[in-house]
């Protein structure tokens, strides 16, 4: 079993169904309204746990009730919350999402996780220094982020980062992490083009572009392979489907997978997920993963 650090967002959804997109100004019913646990190092932390990893959680939530309950929630999956910062003076983050045909749009409250500091991610050195893998996305202060990356290269732990939501970040950070895995929106905010060849040759085996129904594309260090999604019947849900498949590819390589195996079983792990509601309740167990009919023909 992989030891598998997460660094990242610990938050609340509030989630609301309807049938069509709200206008600027208009007032329309909604379908439901649920309350479910979130953030995007969360959801990370809980499908690498689901999937077979021994994980440990480094984030921050508000000294409130639901700040405990984040944590609790995270528990019970069996995540390490040792590492986990209390904050006094903020509220733990939160996440409004509106949930319309299956496709979903966000706002972002981060609340206390904006306290998880660079001085942070340095005291914790030691407990860094233990992981086979670490995860990490941008609903973390950018410094903290940084100096995450600085510190997995000194001690070479490998990292794989998320960088979700998209934001610009020094390119030369590029050559310290092991693995990025921006969508296709965050990939033309990065390197501000759709060209993909001609970024993804520099970067062999590094830049994985996820295309949701199209799959996921890299360059191997010879031509673009294009690893193929797996075939859902019905889209339930797509919130959180990022997530498990970065959750999923950290438990996939930190195992022993090579890259194209490891992309193949975060497809899997993703496509299972997006046909159950919540972004951590839909993510599948290691037991759903292996009765797929698919699972058996990954490389």
């Amino acid at each position: 079993m992989a030891n598998i650090g997460v660094v990242g967002s610990i938050s609340m959804d509030y989630v609301v169904s309807a049938d069509r997109p709200v206008k600027i100004g208009q007032t329309i019913y909604g379908q439901d309204f649920k309350m479910n646990f979130g953030g995007k190092g969360a959801n990370q932390a809980v499908a690498a746990a689901k999937l077979g990893g021994r994980v440990t959680m480094i984030g921050a939530v508000g000294l409130d009730q639901i700040g405990q309950s984040l944590i609790n929630n995270l528990e019970s999956y069996g995540i390490d919350c040792s590492s986990v910062k209390k904050v006094a003076n903020q509220g733990s983050g939160a996440a409004v999402i509106s949930l319309i045909d299956g496709d979903n749009s966000i706002i972002y409250v981060p609340g206390a996780n904006q306290a998880l500091g660079a001085n942070d991610i340095l005291a914790l050195k030691l407990v860094f220094s233990k992981f086979d893998m670490i995860l990490v996305q941008n609903e973390t202060p950018e410094a903290t982020v940084s100096q995450l990356i600085h510190l997995a290269s000194l001690i070479k732990v490998p990292i794989i980062y998320n960088p979700a939501p998209a934001r610009k970040f020094a390119l030369d950070l590029l050559a310290k992490v092991n693995y990025i895995t921006p969508n296709e929106t965050e990939f033309v905010s990065i390197f501000e083009t759709q060209n993909y060849e001609d970024v993804l040759s520099h970067y062999p085996n590094k830049i994985l572009v996820t295309l949701g129904h199209q799959g996921v594309v890299y360059y191997d260090g010879h031509q673009l392979v294009q690893v193929p999604a797996y075939p859902v019947a019905e889209v339930v849900d797509t919130t959180g489907a990022g997530d498990t498949f970065n959750g999923a590819l950290a438990v996939a390589l930190s195992g022993g997978r090579n890259l194209h195996s490891a992309i193949q079983l975060a497809n899997l792990a993703a496509s299972l997920s997006i046909q159950k509601f919540g972004a951590q309740g839909g993510i599948p167990s290691l037991t759903e993963l292996k009765a797929s009919q698919h699972y058996s023909a990954i490389d």
